[in-house]
C-alpha cells in the first residue's frame, strides 16, 4: 500500500480498465467545458457590436467585451471555493458532474440571447450573468477534476492522471480555435454577424450537456468513500481548516497556479495576436502554428505527468523550465529575422509548456484528502484570478519597451519554476 496525506491509502496496482474510463471521460468533459469557457474570445468582435449600442466608439465596446468575458475569471475563486466546501463534504462526484452542468446550461443560453438592438441594455446584462456562472462552474470544474482522477488512481500513476486531465482541458482551447475557423471559413461576416456566431454557443451548451450525462457513469473516489465510511470528513468549514494549517501549501500552489496561468496565456492566447501585430504573419499562418503548438502541448502535459510519477515533481520542474527559457527566447528572438522558423520553434516552446502538466501532482499531494478539494481550489483560482487577469496588462506594458515582453515574462516564470523544482528536490532530501 501507498500512502498520501492524511493516512487515506491508495492501493499500488496498475491501472485498469476502469481506471483508464475514469480518466477518459474527464479528460473529455474537462475538453468540452473548456471549450464553453473559452468560445467567448473567440467571436468577442462580433459579440461587441451585437450586444453594445452601435454608436458606441470601438474602443469602449472592445474594453466592455472583454470586461465580461473577464468576469468569468473574477467569479472563478467564489465558485471554486463554494464548490470546493461541498466537495469535501459531499462528495467528488457531485460537484464534478454539477460544474459541467452549470457550464452548459449558461453556454446553451448564450446562443439564443436577443441582441441589444432587440431588448436594449438587458442584452449585455444577460450576458454578464450567463458569463459569471460559467466563471463559477470552471472555477469548481479545474481543481475538482484533478481531485477526482487522482483519487481514483494508484498514487503512483497521480501524475499520469493529472497530466492526461490538463492535456484534455488545452485540448478544448484547440476545439474553440478550430471551431471559429470553421465558421469564419464556412460564413460570411454578413453571415457570422446575422446568426452564424450562435452556433458554436448551441454546439457548446449540446455538448456539455452530452458530457453530464458521460458523468453518469462515474463513480465516487475511493478515497473519499474511504474517509466518509471511517467518519474521516473534515469536522469544520474546510477552507478555515486550510488557511489555519496549510499556508506553505497554498504558497507552493499559487505559484505553481501562476507558472500554469502565465504559460497558457502568453504563449497559447495572447501569442497569435502578437504574431499578426508584431510581425505581420498571416492570421491563417498564425493560427495553423498555434493549433499545432496546442497539440504539443497537450503531449507535453501527459509526458511532464507521467515523468512527475517516475522521477519526482522536483526534477520535472528544473530541467523543464530551463527548456521553455530556451526555447520561448529563441522563439521570439528569431521571429523578426527568420519567421520561417516560426512553425518548428512555436511547436517546440508548445511541447516545453506542457510543464504544467506537473502542477497538478503537486498540488493534490500538498493538501490532505479531508481538505484537499477546498485548499487545491482556493489556491488555484485565487492565483489565477490574480495572475490570469495581470499577465496580458503586464505584457501588453512591456510591449511598449520591447517586442521580447513575452519572453521576459516567460522568462520570470521559468525562474519561479526553477525555484519551486529547487526547493521539492531539497525538501525530498
Amino acid at each position: 500500500m501507498t500512502s498520501v496525506p492524511g493516512s487515506i491509502a491508495q492501493p499500488s496496482r496498475p491501472l485498469t480498465r476502469s481506471d483508464y474510463k475514469t480518466l477518459s471521460l474527464s479528460a473529455l468533459g474537462g475538453a468540452l467545458e473548456f471549450y464553453d469557457f473559452i468560445i467567448f474570445v473567440f467571436f468577442a468582435t462580433v459579440v461587441g457590436q451585437l450586444f453594445f449600442p452601435a454608436d458606441m466608439p470601438d474602443w469602449l465596446r472592445m474594453m466592455q467585451t472583454f470586461g465580461i468575458f473577464a468576469a468569468g475569471y473574477l467569479a472563478r475563486p467564489l465558485g471554486g471555493i463554494v464548490m470546493a466546501h461541498f466537495g469535501d463534504l459531499l462528495g467528488r462526484k457531485k460537484m464534478f458532474t454539477l460544474s459541467i452542468f452549470m457550464m452548459a446550461v449558461p453556454t446553451l443560453i448564450m446562443g439564443l440571447l436577443p441582441t441589444y438592438a432587440q431588448i436594449g441594455v438587458m442584452a449585455p446584462f444577460l450576458l454578464l450573468l450567463m458569463r459569471v456562472i460559467q466563471g463559477a462552474a470552471i472555477g469548481g470544474e479545474v481543481p475538482g477534476a484533478w481531485v477526482f482522477v487522482s483519487e481514483h488512481v494508484p498514487a503512483r500513476n497521480t501524475g499520469y492522471a493529472c497530466g492526461t486531465l490538463t492535456a484534455g482541458l488545452t485540448a478544448g482551447i484547440l476545439l474553440g480555435s478550430l471551431v471559429a475557423t470553421l465558421i469564419n471559413t464556412v460564413y460570411t461576416t454578413e453571415e457570422v454577424a446575422d446568426y452564424a456566431w450562435r452556433i458554436p454557443f448551441l454546439l457548446g451548451g449540446v455538448f456539455g450537456l452530452f458530457a453530464v450525462y458521460l458523468r453518469r457513469w462515474l463513480h465516487e473516489t475511493p478515497v473519499f468513500a474511504e474517509m466518509q465510511a471511517r467518519k474521516a470528513l473534515a469536522e469544520e468549514v474546510p477552507l478555515r481548516a486550510v488557511l489555519r494549517d496549510h499556508r506553505g501549501a497554498i504558497v507552493l500552489s499559487m505559484l505553481l497556479t501562476w507558472l500554469l496561468s502565465a504559460g497558457i496565456v502568453v504563449v497559447i492566447l495572447m501569442t497569435p495576436a502578437l504574431l499578426q501585430s508584431l510581425y505581420h504573419i498571416t492570421p491563417l499562418d498564425s493560427l495553423k502554428a498555434n493549433s499545432m503548438a496546442i497539440v504539443l502541448l497537450s503531449l507535453g502535459c501527459i509526458g511532464t505527468g507521467a515523468l512527475a510519477d517516475r522521477i519526482g515533481a522536483g526534477r520535472v520542474f528544473v530541467v523543464g523550465s530551463l527548456m521553455l527559457l530556451a526555447s520561448s527566447w529563441t522563439f521570439y528572438h528569431t521571429l523578426p529575422t527568420h519567421p520561417e522558423w516560426m512553425f518548428p520553434l512555436y511547436a517546440l516552446t508548445g511541447l516545453c509548456v506542457g510543464i504544467v502538466g506537473a502542477v497538478p501532482y503537486v498540488m493534490v499531494k500538498a493538501f490532505p484528502p479531508a481538505v484537499r478539494f477546498s485548499g487545491l481550489s482556493f489556491s488555484y483560482n485565487m492565483a489565477y484570478a490574480i495572475f490570469g487577469g495581470l499577465t496580458p496588462m503586464a505584457v501588453t506594458a512591456l510591449l511598449k519597451f520591447s517586442p521580447m515582453a513575452p519572453a521576459y515574462y516567460v522568462a520570470v516564470i521559468c525562474a519561479i519554476g526553477l525555484l519551486v523544482g529547487l526547493y521539492l528536490l531539497i525538501k525530498k532530501r
